[in-house]
């Protein structure tokens, strides 16, 4: 089949390279296998051979899972052309296990032909192929997704039938789409790799492959931010952890055994709100931001932080600007966005993000705010989110945000105060 891209002499060797693609992004130790190849060079010949010795017992096993219009004329192995080079779904007229042929009729000519089934003449069918493979190359591991469950088993007793052992397996669930139903190929909906990269890094990629491969997982742009600020956390707390404890921190397994803390002095969620502020178009606005909350950290002295950033920019681009929606705060949201103002004005510029966090608390302790449930550590009641939703949505656009005090950190305290002089006076 042709390549639809241009960039292959195959629409397979095309498949073949975005795998090696995937693999090398992510630095796996492999060595890779091409079934045409094994094909044609005879590594999968004895092994053909004994699927055509064994053919009434493969038949005997894949039969009763076809259709009767597709088991009337179904055949392990597909030949391939001698005229043409196309793989043929013909029915087999004949085979010689002595010989090591097949013969069928062409479809075009109407004439009979026989040919071995080694030497690259002959494929087999998809499942009867997946056993042929686990015996050829004594495959003794092998994953697969929930939904061929019943293909594993059907290909293991064919394994078997050959006088294989049919290799351990892993079945894992598949990934769904933001209204949490499966992910179709036809209609597209998924997530590429691509596309994951193109807003976040290969490791909180790997995170979210590493956790509850079992699980159903949602799979939507939504997910990438809290993937990149756990990745984060686990490699952060990596340091601080004894043996035992290293060894169930995902980074660990992510890493090989060898991860490398770095410093990230802010988090991706608090960039994209950074960005979501101050409508930044560009890394220079986000790293201006950055080296006056932390003097000294540059791209170059950070160069992860860099990729963060141009990260961010990408996702607030895609996906949160066009869904930018500021409400209008009610009369008591008025009020104390006022105080917060007020309260604000009187810390000096370089407050602390808890100082500034404490001040946001305080403000909060009024209806319809006041959450007499949680305490804090003081005693006094605690502030419910409804407080901070409140801020972001009215604020910034957006439904939730960082802590609101980290983020008054970095983007300055002055800057905050004209954040809410605009505001108040937008909805005044």
């Amino acid at each position: 089949m042709p390549d639809p891209f241009g960039t292959h002499p195959s629409f397979g060797e095309h498949n073949n390279a975005r795998l090696r693609a995937f693999l090398d992004v992510f630095g796996f130790d492999y060595e890779f296998a091409s079934s045409t190849q094994y094909y044609k060079s005879g590594r999968f010949d004895a092994t053909l051979l004994k699927v055509l010795e064994n053919i009434d017992k493969v038949m005997a096993i894949m039969l009763p899972s076809l259709r009767e219009e597709r088991a009337a004329s179904y055949s392990p192995f597909l030949p391939i052309s001698p005229r043409t080079g196309v793989v043929l779904q013909v029915p087999i007229i004949s085979h010689d296990a002595k010989a090591g042929t097949v013969s069928y009729d062409d479809p075009d000519t109407k004439e009979r032909v026989t040919l071995p089934v080694t030497g690259g003449h002959c494929k087999l069918q998809w499942k009867p192929d997946w056993a042929m493979r686990w015996v050829a190359l004594g495959v003794d591991y092998e994953m697969a997704g929930k939904d061929l469950i019943d293909s594993v088993k059907l290909s293991g007793k064919i394994c078997s039938a050959l006088g294989g052992t049919p290799p351990e397996g892993f079945n894992y669930e598949l990934f769904l789409d933001d209204k949490g139903q499966k992910i179709s190929k036809s209609k597209g909906n998924g997530l590429t790799i691509d596309e994951w990269l193109r807003y976040a890094s290969p490791e909180s990629l790997s995170l979210f492959m590493y956790r509850e491969p079992k699980a159903a997982k949602r799979l939507h742009f939504d997910v990438i931010p809290r993937n990149v600020d756990d990745y984060q956390q686990f490699i952060d707390g990596y340091p601080r952890q004894d043996g035992k404890q290293r060894l169930s921190n995902p980074v660990w397994h992510i890493h090989a055994g060898h991860p490398h803390p770095t410093d990230m002095p802010v988090t991706f969620q608090l960039l994209l709100t950074l960005v979501s502020s101050s409508n930044a178009e560009n890394a220079e606005t986000l790293w201006g931001f950055i080296g006056r909350y932390r003097p000294g950290v540059t791209p170059k002295t950070h160069p992860k932080l860099d990729a963060l950033v141009g990260y961010a920019i990408n996702y607030y681009r895609d996906f949160v600007a066009p869904t930018k929606k500021f409400r209008e705060p009610t009369g008591g949201e008025r009020a104390a966005l006022t105080d917060l103002r007020n309260a604000l004005a009187q810390l000096p510029p370089e407050a602390s993000a808890e100082d500034i966090q404490n001040v946001v608390y305080e403000i909060g302790r009024r209806e319809p705010f006041l959450d007499q449930v949680k305490k804090g550590k003081d005693g006094r009641p605690g502030v419910s989110l409804d407080w901070f939703n409140m801020l972001y949505q009215v604020l910034l656009g957006q439904e939730k945000g960082p802590r609101f005090g980290s983020f008054v950190a970095v983007y300055g305290v002055t800057n905050a105060i004209a954040m809410i002089d605009a505001t108040l006076t937008r909805s005044a």
